[in-house]
């Protein structure tokens, strides 16, 4: 990859925010590396800007490893702009109910620790080199601007209780909260910004009828939309947002002030 043109790197594309976030970046016209569990919809792969998919298994540090090779061995020596670590699980117990404090196994808690917080903390070590060219390359072209920055997917439910998404969840999004900060402070060394999105109720294919009554406790009396996280996404990596890092932006309609 010898493309001047702007490069991301995003977990967790093929559905969701993530594909969201994913057209949103190609729309503006920037490079794309992608990887998930699942292939791509087949629309997606016409897209010029969806350079590479790596199918990858998240939870699996060995496989996180292979990812992070293979994905520096595309970027080569060009840098790379953004690292969006979207990609996360929220697991049903064998019962079906949401995982918490007095159920289930505590390899399902290590499991969701895994890809919730880890996992992001690896990939942020592994394209640190990368992220910092493209810090240093900033500072020395003055109409670039902004740095490199890294954007982690946390959750409404790390700041307050929520019905449906469960102890295990709720905690592991809440460290990634924390983890955003300490980062921030850290990369910052390499002009790299570091900051968090934090969604609330947002219409995906995750989303039944059991979550109808709380748009009830969301001050602008609807559910968000995948685009609308995509979008705030992409702002926290443009250089017009270059001096902001450490910052989480709640994408819930205002539901996070109850």
């Amino acid at each position: 990859m010898s493309d001047p043109r702007r490069s991301v790197i995003l977990t967790g594309a093929s559905r969701g925010i993530g594909h969201a976030t994913v057209k949103r970046f190609s729309d503006e016209g920037w490079q794309i590396i992608t990887c998930s569990r699942d292939p791509v919809p087949e629309h997606c792969k016409r897209d010029p800007n969806w350079t590479s998919h790596i199918p990858t298994d998240l939870t699996d540090p060995v496989d996180v490893d292979r990812f992070v090779g293979e994905a520096m061995e595309l970027l080569g020596e060009t840098p790379l702009n953004a690292l969006v670590n979207n990609a996360a699980v929220s697991p049903k117990t064998d019962f079906q109910e949401r995982l918490g404090c007095l159920n289930g196994p505590l390899d399902d808690w290590r499991e969701v620790f895994q890809l919730n917080l880890f996992t992001p903390l690896v990939l942020a070590r592994g394209f640190a080199a990368a992220l910092a060219r493209a810090g240093k390359q900033d500072e020395t072209e003055p109409n670039a601007g902004g740095g490199a920055a890294i954007v982690n997917i946390t959750s409404i439910a790390g700041h307050a209780i929520h019905p449906f998404a469960g102890s295990a969840y709720s905690t592991s999004k809440a460290a990634l909260s924390a983890l955003t900060r300490e980062m921030a402070v850290e990369f910052a060394e390499l002009n790299v910004r570091v900051n968090a999105v934090a969604p609330g109720e947002i219409e995906t294919e995750m989303i039944g009828d059991e979550y109808e009554p709380l748009v009830n406790r969301i001050p602008m009396r609807r559910m968000g939309t995948a685009n609308e996280v995509a979008a705030t996404v992409f702002q926290l990596c443009n250089p017009d947002f270059g001096y902001v890092t450490g910052t989480e932006i709640f994408v819930t309609g205002g539901q996070h002030l109850y």
